[in-house]
């Protein structure tokens, strides 16, 4: 059992983590305040192979494997999760299905300039009365001649007011549920394609999220993904992948949690000397640090699973799971740690437990991860 990174894999981690100090931390704060897109930051990142981290040179892609992107994801996050989250439903749930499961045409057309950071990806599951029943799609679509016409609504859709392309799960078949499910790409500016405002959320601000609205779109035949009714399927195999971008992205969060407390325990005083000689300090120290470790190495095996073509559904679950608990708990701390001043803006660790909390909701509540790995458990 090796521990020890590739030097290519190392080149990325401190590539990322000079990046995130230097493009993406000093701006974090005010992007959160004003719910602004980092729009600068992303045109960057992609200019730099960041955006198509996993897709292959063939399609103008990094190449590179899942525990880079994991790196990555992890130093991006620590800045900012929501320049983290941006990224992972790019790399994670659009490009990666797109070379998977996208024909030639898509690969050529879509994936290309999604994997140069040229065009941004959103993943559209999602509805009003189906979140975590995926299989309850009230959005339709219907053959007409040699295009396919989209009606329906979408929600809490990543990256909803700025991407360019839309991969829209849609019902085609109700007789045959879920075997009736399909997907397709729906490209910003399509007739009868709408947004709504952006959602004010708790957290990750800066990253947009809002409802899509689909009033007669009209998509050609080649815009399927995959071929008609395994939508859900595709859904279903991307969203694996996806949970090792969130769970990158809360260990990124639990990491910045430790490392600002650290640095605040040993500034701050109390009862003569700084609270990090403080017995009680170091035990919650201790605990995010091991906390933090036993998340990283979830995560680290799921990708190096799937880098090796093995199964990594179950421990990709087990590290989302993990990981967002660990984040909320260290952010948790990291507040208590700071005392009244974790309370207020200007000490950071107030945004990192309302940017953690979300990581336990999408791609998969933590309740929905529990079902994946006890189905993994009982097939044996």
């Amino acid at each position: 059992m090796n521990f020890d990174l590739t030097e290519d894999q190392l080149m990325i981690q401190q590539a990322a983590k000079e990046f995130a100090e230097a493009e993406i931390a000093p701006t974090a704060v005010e992007r959160d305040k004003n719910a602004e897109f980092p729009k600068e930051i992303i045109k960057k990142l992609g200019e730099l192979g960041f955006m198509g981290m996993m897709v292959s040179t063939d399609f103008d892609g990094a190449g590179l494997d899942t525990v880079s992107y994991v790196l990555a994801m992890i130093e991006f996050s620590k800045a900012d999760a929501s320049v983290g989250v941006i990224l992972s439903v790019n790399n994670s749930l659009v490009c990666y299905g797109l070379e998977k499961y996208g024909s030639d045409f898509i690969k050529n057309k879509y994936l290309r300039p999604l994997a140069k950071g040229e065009k941004l990806g959103a993943f559209a599951l999602s509805e009003p009365e189906a979140g975590s029943d995926a299989t309850q799609q009230a959005t339709t679509a219907y053959k007409d001649g040699d295009h396919w016409v989209i009606n329906g609504m979408k929600n809490w859709t990543t990256n909803g007011t700025s991407a360019d392309y839309y991969l829209v799960v849609a019902q085609t078949d109700k007789e045959k549920a879920h075997h009736g499910i399909t997907t397709f790409i729906v490209e910003k500016g399509t007739e009868g394609f709408t947004h709504g405002v952006k959602e004010d959320k708790l957290g990750i601000k800066s990253s947009d999220t809002c409802s899509l609205m689909f009033e007669n779109v009209r998509v050609p035949e080649e815009n399927i993904i995959w071929e008609v009714g395994k939508g859900f399927n595709f859904a279903m195999n991307t969203l694996n992948g996806g949970r090792i971008g969130i769970a990158s992205q809360a260990v990124g969060i639990a990491e910045a949690s430790l490392e600002a407390s650290i640095k605040y325990s040993k500034q701050r005083k109390s009862f003569g000397t700084e609270i990090a000689n403080h017995q009680a300090i170091q035990f919650k120290l201790a605990d995010m640090a091991v906390k933090i470790e036993n998340a990283k190495l979830l995560t680290l095996k799921a990708a190096w699973l799937k880098d090796n073509g093995k199964k990594y559904v179950k421990e990709a679950a087990m590290a989302k799971l993990y990981a967002s608990k660990i984040a909320v708990e260290c952010a948790l701390e990291a507040i208590q740690i700071h005392g009244g001043y974790g309370y207020v803006r200007e000490y950071l660790v107030e945004r990192y437990l309302r940017d953690a909390k979300v990581t336990e909701i999408y791609e998969g509540t933590s309740e929905i991860q529990k079902i994946v790995i006890a189905r993994e458990l009982l097939k044996g």
